[in-house]
């Protein structure tokens, strides 16, 4: 042939003729999304510093005249790092958060410098599995230091649930599913051998990682709290409607998800279609994008909360964060009758198992956004105020 070596997979990198399109609407997501959080952390830091001076011009006040009384999130300082329920799934879920983030996170930056070709079929899954299974040292890490921010000593009881939780839901799924393709004897179903190599990465080296990774966070320094937490827990005050966690979660997702609906779209293409998906800069800017909306509208919510008197915000930041899932995997509902003709039962099942799956990942993903954004914003507004 004529043509040269390195230009033969052009005729298969073109994803769609749309690809202007595709640009397009990336770019002009990519400008709202940008537009609108930059104007709410505007207004969010604009409002902080004026809380910040008011109060800290009101502790002068207090100090000549006793009777002056505190109002908002400041009312609830002895409150507002008291540990919520369940405190040893919460941290399990932030660290199955933090190694999917930090596999995602390689993985892009791999694809971006081009380590990771699309001309090698599979290439992508192999080297995520095996991100995965290394991370498996940051998930410990990262569910000792929370276990042990909330005084949790029970550190081997919850690396346990760590190493097994995550890992286990995907194992679970998956040997199901493949179990069906080898009902339907389809040459798709993975090997025995394959589901051999798969387990011993789980527990011969995620979970010995997930082990070590709690050893060292366990035997660092918890965080100093920048204010004390009183024994007597404080009664929250009813809540207006709009403060309603059934309420503010499902309308703090639209945000995040407004970011990456476009992408997705190529995304489900590049997966369902057969499709070679290769345009790796743009889903490493919406990427940052979707980290960073989901911490503002996650910030927000937290804020309102506490200017109302509500200081039980550790699971709903987590919440918060992940509530674009469920409009993630609505999505994908909508694209299995709008762009796909699939009507065998096993197929659909399948679409709908690997999608709610790929679906609770970004809860969790996104759900530890949230979750570490409103702990530092929480720190940082308690620790720039005077409190007795």
């Amino acid at each position: 042939s004529q043509k040269k070596g390195g230009s033969r997979w052009d005729v298969y990198l073109q994803m769609a003729a749309g690809a202007g399109v595709h640009w397009f609407s990336v770019v002009n997501s990519c400008l709202v999304v940008v537009f609108l959080s930059a104007m709410v952390a505007a207004i969010l830091t604009k409002t902080l510093k004026a809380d910040i001076q008011k109060y800290n011009l009101r502790d002068l006040e207090s100090a000549e005249d006793p009777v002056v009384e505190e109002s908002g999130w400041k009312l609830v300082h002895g409150d507002v790092f008291r540990p919520p329920p369940h405190t040893d799934l919460l941290a399990v879920f932030v660290g199955a958060g933090c190694q999917l983030l930090g596999m995602t996170v390689v993985v892009i930056g791999f694809a971006v410098a081009g380590f990771l070709s699309p001309a090698n079929r599979g290439g992508l899954m192999t080297a995520a599995l095996l991100l995965f299974t290394a991370m498996g040292f940051w998930n410990g890490y990262s569910v000792a230091r929370v276990a042990r921010m909330f005084a949790n000593q029970d550190w081997k009881k919850i690396t346990t649930k760590a190493a097994i939780g995550m890992p286990g839901i995907a194992f679970a799924v998956f040997f199901v599913l493949n179990l069906l393709v080898w009902e339907q004897r389809s040459a798709g179903a993975a090997p025995f051998a394959t589901l051999l190599q798969i387990c011993a990465l789980w527990f011969l080296v995620s979970t010995p990682l997930t082990f070590l990774g709690s050893y060292f966070g366990h035997k660092k320094t918890p965080p100093e709290q920048p204010v004390r937490t009183n024994k007597i827990p404080r009664q929250v005050p009813r809540q207006k409607w709009f403060l309603n966690r059934y309420f503010t979660a499902p309308v703090a997702g639209v945000l995040p998800f407004a970011a990456v609906f476009i992408e997705l779209f190529f995304i489900l293409s590049s997966m369902w279609h057969h499709q070679v998906y290769y345009v790796f800069g743009i889903l490493s800017v919406v990427f940052l994008l979707l980290i960073l909306t989901c911490a503002e509208v996650a910030i927000l919510v937290c804020y309102f909360h506490l200017c109302a008197e509500d200081y039980r915000w550790w699971w709903r930041s987590f919440f918060t964060g992940g509530a674009c899932a469920v409009y993630v995997f609505l999505y994908s509902a909508w694209y299995f009758f709008a762009n796909l003709e699939i009507s065998k039962l096993v197929p659909s099942i399948m679409y709908f198992a690997y999608m709610g799956l790929l679906s609770f990942g970004f809860f969790v993903a996104t759900g530890t956004v949230g979750f570490v954004a409103c702990f530092s914003f929480v720190r940082v507004i308690y620790g720039s105020v005077k409190i007795d």
